[in-house]
């Protein structure tokens, strides 16, 4: 990128090709609409080690068996579905062409955030000197989910001859975007059927297991210097796939357009019955390329008039706030309200973690809550819908309630493994990564978060309610009271931490009462009795009577918020897990000189035959995330309640302590740590690690892993701050609280959202906040400003200095 170029408020852009990037390129320069997200590849290209195409359906899943070793594993997946994207030509009946293999004069690639649409020129030479200028426009429908399309132009520059063309839908793939999973069986399509008319050809595919059938109807359309014109078209249909071809001559400087239109379409639940049939309809009547992209422009208009974040000083964080904007919106936009699925991790960009959903959905939630509350919605009933297997679950491992697996994917079993092999030693062993627990726990803070943000009864009274208070049971029935000490214990669980696996204070793997487990549980457990009081009385009833909830259970649970085990020393620092204080410390300047990157400090101790589980560290903020979840007055109450005196300055202690000890091996953990800082004053290293973790995927800071699929969690985590930390909007309270702290390089700050069924139109500068709250039901609202209660009209604006 030029400097120049590098940070346009609105727009990605690259200038150059560097094979050792592109993979990462085409995961931030994807296209989507949130029922389906398709890689930002150049069309010409396959996989490869260099490019990787890809095109994922939200909720779309395959299970496969592999054998490992002397095992049997299976493994549920994301599925690549038939490559729609793909075009190529070739001159003279020549080579095809090869981005990879030809000189590229000029190169310019530009993906528009405000509506979706990626655009490609290119100039190159080939081995003969023959210059062409290739450009290309890709859009994924905002306004019809099921349609994408291709605008693909070619213009000989330097001479004149035919010009062949070929255009196809490749359904003969494997999932190969992740290294590391290509000893596994990835053959998860099988063709079903392919044919053509004089208008469209369309090829039907369905998954090995789970026997999903994926449809893909396309149509062409060719113009000539913007003429539409007729040319010879051959077509080639084989075994899962589809080719058409064509043939023009052009002279030098004249141009050839191609416009492919295709409609997908699947047979999930949440889908249509009928999937060729349907896209064989829409690819029919389907509009031009213009029609198509002027369609979805109207739909992005309307999201960003909601979603957007306007910076003014710091031109690079306004393009990284609305990249990540434009991502997850790209993961989950308003076409999920009708979709049964959750945000994976990583995105509909790649195939990392096999696009299972995990907690970081508590990064990202509480944004959809301001912007599109029935996508949050939408996005618990995926959880809601899979409460019947979590209920199987606790029940597997002698627990009552509702433990929600650590990966889940279609159905909501657990989808982690428990057993790995050492590739060194060649044996098997445990796997602990399940016992992470606390899974559960972001799945109840996000249902408490969605209704304390909406208002929304009714959710609660037809699922939310259930729901968490299912997930408090479960940690009920987990917890245990010890007879010597009369606290209650939580054991065989892993925090957010990742690095401890196990600890002779847990038998049977995992540690002993985690502290942000346990203070996190409490706070569930309060959560639940208020929830129980603002219900309708009638709805409590019905609810308590379904799951069978009795008065003398809620009464146990009470018991137990008071006296769980939360072991804090007498400096105020709160011990991530009992036996935490005895382990060794880690000479981090050693290792810092010593290996270039110490991310993930686990894999580094492990290979020089050491344990991760013998030391002080972490892989990212444990104990500490306690603290980003709750206000701080909110631990403390629950540390006082539990009989501990704790010291005024203790959040900064823990900050320091904790940081000294963690890798930042999630990009996470940036996050986490940035706002804490924030919150006690250390602006200059809150500022710092904020900035990181907002260009993590932009600069791939992990090294690779951004060409596997974004990093949705950082992604929402990142854009929550600019309102949460930098202009200070609390939304755990009862009154909206706004205590900004820009930083000194913004200018003002400019976003809206909804907030207890009033709307909030906020601008900060440096010095005043200018807000207008719309509202229908009340001529004034309260709200807490820089420790001040201040109550403000409606439907008008109002300036207060600070």
């Amino acid at each position: 990128m030029s400097k120049k170029e590098e940070f346009k408020s609105w727009s990605l852009e690259y200038t150059d090709y560097d094979p050792k990037k592109e993979k990462s390129r085409e995961t931030l320069l994807a296209v989507g609409n949130g029922y389906l997200g398709t890689r930002g590849v150049l069309p010409e290209t396959t996989a490869s080690d260099t490019n990787y195409p890809g095109t994922y359906i939200a909720g779309l899943y395959n299970r496969l068996i592999s054998k490992v070793a002397d095992r049997d594993i299976e493994n549920e997946d994301f599925v690549n579905i038939p490559n729609w994207l793909f075009i190529n030509f070739r001159i003279e009946k020549g080579d095809w062409f090869d981005i990879n293999g030809v000189e590229i004069i000029s190169i310019k690639r530009h993906l528009n955030f405000a509506n979706g649409l990626l655009e490609t020129n290119l100039i190159v030479k080939d081995r003969t000197g023959r210059k062409t200028k290739i450009s290309s426009k890709i859009v994924a429908s905002m306004a019809n989910p099921h349609l994408v399309a291709i605008q693909y132009k070619i213009k000989p520059l330097n001479y004149s001859g035919q010009i062949e063309i070929k255009s196809e839908i490749d359904g003969n793939i494997i999932n190969d975007g992740v290294t590391r999973y290509r000893d596994l069986n990835q053959q998860h399509l099988n063709p079903v059927a392919e044919g053509d008319d004089n208008e469209i050809s369309w090829l039907q595919v369905k998954t090995t297991q789970s026997e999903i059938e994926i449809a893909e109807a396309v149509k062409h359309s060719v113009y000539k210097n913007k003429n539409l014109v007729d040319v010879e078209v051959s077509k080639t249909n084989s075994s899962g796939k589809i080719s058409t071809g064509f043939k023009i001559n052009l002279n030098e400087n004249e141009e050839v357009t191609i416009e492919k239109i295709v409609a997908i379409f699947t047979s999930k639940n949440d889908d249509v019955k009928e999937p060729l049939k349907s896209s064989i309809d829409l690819a029919k009547t389907a509009g031009t390329f213009d029609s198509i992209v002027k369609e979805s422009d109207v739909e992005w208009k309307k999201i960003w008039n909601k979603i957007d974040i306007q910076i003014e000083g710091d031109p690079k964080s306004q393009m990284l706030v609305r990249l990540h904007l434009y991502h997850l919106m790209v993961t989950a936009s308003p076409n999920n309200i009708d979709i049964d699925a959750g945000i994976p991790a990583r995105g509909l960009h790649g195939e990392a973690y096999r696009g299972h959903i995990f907690w970081d959905e508590l990064y990202i939630l509480p944004l959809y809550n301001l912007f599109f509350p029935d996508v949050a919605k939408s996005i618990l009933n995926y959880r809601y819908q899979r409460i019947e297997k979590a209920r199987e679950y606790a029940k597997e491992y002698g627990y009552k309630g509702a433990m929600f697996p650590w990966q889940s994917g279609s159905d909501g079993r657990e989808e982690t493994q428990t057993i790995h092999l050492n590739p060194i030693s060649g044996k098997w062993g445990d796997d602990y990564s399940s016992l992470q627990r606390h899974i559960s726990i972001a799945i109840a803070y996000n249902t408490w978060y969605y209704f304390q943000v909406t208002n929304d009864v009714e959710f609660m009274e037809n699922g939310g309610a259930e729901l968490f208070l299912e997930i408090c049971r479960f940690w009920a029935s987990k917890s245990v009271r010890d007879k010597s000490t009369g606290r209650f214990s939580i054991s065989k669980v892993m925090g957010p931490d990742e690095f401890h696996e196990e600890h002779k204070a847990s038998p049977g793997g995992g540690v002993k009462d985690n502290a942000y487990t346990n203070i996190m549980v409490v706070w569930l457990f309060i959560k639940a009795f208020e929830i129980l009081e603002k219900l309708p009385e009638n709805s409590n009833k019905k609810i308590t009577g379904k799951i069978n909830l009795t008065s003398d259970e809620v009464k146990k649970w009470e018991t137990i918020s008071k006296k769980l085990n939360i072991p804090i020393s007498e400096e105020g620092i709160i011990e991530q897990f009992d036996g935490y204080f005895d382990l060794k410390e880690l000479d981090w300047d050693a290792y810092g000189k010593k290996y270039e990157n110490i991310y993930r400090l686990d894999r580094i101790l492990k290979a020089e035959g050491k344990s991760p589980d013998d030391y002080k560290l972490a892989k990212q903020a444990d104990t500490l995330m306690t603290f980003y979840n709750l206000d701080e007055e909110d631990i403390s109450s629950i540390l006082k309640n539990s009989g501990h005196k704790i010291p005024a300055d203790y959040l900064e202690k823990n900050y320091n302590y904790y940081l000294n000890r963690t890798s930042h091996g999630s990009t996470l953990s940036r996050v986490v740590h940035s706002y804490l800082a924030n919150l006690f004053g250390n602006k200059e290293e809150g500022n710092k690690l904020y900035f990181e973790a907002l260009e993590s995927d932009f600069t791939d800071i992990q090294g690779g892993t951004t060409a596997e699929g974004i990093h949705a969690g950082v992604m929402g985590g990142t854009v929550l701050m600019v309102i949460t930390s930098f202009a200070g909007v609390n939304l755990k309270k009862e009154n909206l609280t706004i205590n900004p702290a820009l930083p000194k390089n913004w200018y003002s700050l400019k976003f809206n959202f909804r907030f207890k069924n009033n709307h909030y139109f906020i601008e900060l500068t440096q010095s005043q906040l200018i807000i207008e709250i719309n509202s229908e039901i009340s001529d004034s609202v309260e709200i807490d400003f820089s420790n001040k209660k201040i109550l403000l009209p409606t439907n008008k604006k109002s300036i207060i200095d600070y």
